[in-house]
């Protein structure tokens, strides 16, 4: 048996959009095997193309050396009272299976959710719980019960050994419910060039990538396409999300919508822009997150202008952060520092931006992540063979 793995209970599906835990969990595998649980999922659950699952067993793939990926399935329904208490018993049946069937033992457990997961995998197993935002803040987003969000954390935080939280905000709401989190912000990609996807949009253009939701502060938004600069919106929008607004912004002459785009191809628009935008409304969910827009612009080169959210403020305050992040306290302010930075853009402001994030890679937050599991970060991983399930 191989102990030195490490269980990963992802809050989205290996496949869905790349997010921390899956970027964390990938620049992880070098310091350790990792076994990637994807949440449950039941057989009649729409799939992307609106296909369905016909399957009631679980899956084991291979994605890469040192890294497996699991998708557990559960009943129908399986997020609803009643039904929801066969969920994770279910789910923690099938990693058993998975562990026997790759013939390893974990050493570590780490959730990015508050899913009954932690505690079950005997003596000697680290169990971390990775909050990748203020689930209980975001319960309206995400449409779940508050009362059974807060009940639900707090079983979660009682079994964890360990907490990381990923932002100072988030560590703090943790602090006083008597953890003692470690704050480990979301990270990114090293700088790579990419060349600009051929637009026809007058320069300086503004750019704001990921989802465009009730997230976003459309005041803001409006404020800069009032400035007469071009704005390029790359992502899918949620129809529930300001409806009238965002037509009539995106039938503007300039202002462009992508729609969906491969999160790969995103590097292509943003060598295209002057300035990066993370104009996100002030609430609770969103003070306690760390978006990884804001260090994806700064990897491209780009200066960032953004409400004036703590883990921006964060990155300004620690330090060589001139010209590259403004922060703006309202839509006008936004929209002015939006302007500025962009007439600012240029060969060496990008390399001061690109530099910045050189101290904010996925590979550092990795290996402070290997340090709160007590992992050497020079213990080579282990190999992982092909597996096939029958």
């Amino acid at each position: 048996m191989n102990h030195g793995w490490v269980l990963w209970f992802g809050g989205v599906p290996w496949d869905g959009i790349p997010r921390h835990d899956r970027n964390l969990a990938t620049a992880f595998s070098r310091y350790a095997p990792v076994l990637w649980v994807d949440p449950p999922s039941s057989p009649v659950t729409p799939t992307r193309g609106g296909t369905r699952t016909r399957t009631w067993r679980p899956r084991i793939d291979p994605v890469r050396d040192g890294l497996v990926r699991m998708a557990p399935v559960a009943l129908p329904g399986l997020t609803r009272p009643g039904v929801r208490a066969t969920t994770w018993p279910l789910v923690r049946l099938q990693v058993r299976w998975a562990l026997r069937r790759l013939g390893i033992r974990p050493r570590a457990a780490v959730s990015a959710s508050v899913a009954d997961v932690l505690g079950r995998w005997g003596p000697g197993v680290v169990d971390v719980l990775h909050g990748t935002d203020d689930w209980v803040a975001g319960a309206q987003l995400m449409r779940l019960d508050v009362g059974w969000l807060e009940r639900a954390e707090r079983a979660a935080l009682a079994r964890a050994d360990r907490t990381v939280a990923v932002s100072p905000d988030l560590g703090a709401r943790w602090t006083a419910l008597g953890a003692e989190p470690t704050v480990l912000p979301n990270g990114c990609h090293p700088p790579e060039p990419a060349d600009p996807v051929p637009s026809d949009l007058p320069g300086p253009v503004a750019v704001l990538t990921g989802q465009l939701s009730d997230r976003i502060d459309m005041d803001a938004v409006e404020a800069v396409a009032d400035t007469g600069m071009s704005l390029l919106l790359v992502g899918p929008h949620d129809p529930r999300w300001e409806p009238e607004r965002f037509g009539a912004l995106v039938a503007r002459e300039t202002v462009r919508w992508t729609g969906p785009v491969p999160a790969d191809e995103v590097g292509r628009y943003l060598a295209g822009a002057d300035v990066g935008l993370t104009p996100y409304r002030d609430t609770a969910f969103n003070r306690a997150s760390f978006p990884l827009k804001t260090l994806d612009y700064l990897a491209a080169g780009l200066p960032v202008a953004s409400t004036d959210l703590p883990a921006s403020r964060w990155l300004v305050e620690q330090g060589g952060t001139a010209g590259c992040v403004e922060l703006a306290p309202d839509a006008t302010a936004f929209a002015a520092a939006a302007r500025a930075a962009a007439g600012r853009s240029g060969a060496d402001l990008a390399e001061r931006c690109r530099a910045l994030v050189g101290a904010h890679t996925w590979d550092d937050r990795a290996r402070r992540m290997a340090a709160v599991l007590g992992i050497p970060v020079d213990e080579p991983a282990g190999r992982t063979k092909p597996v096939e399930v029958s």
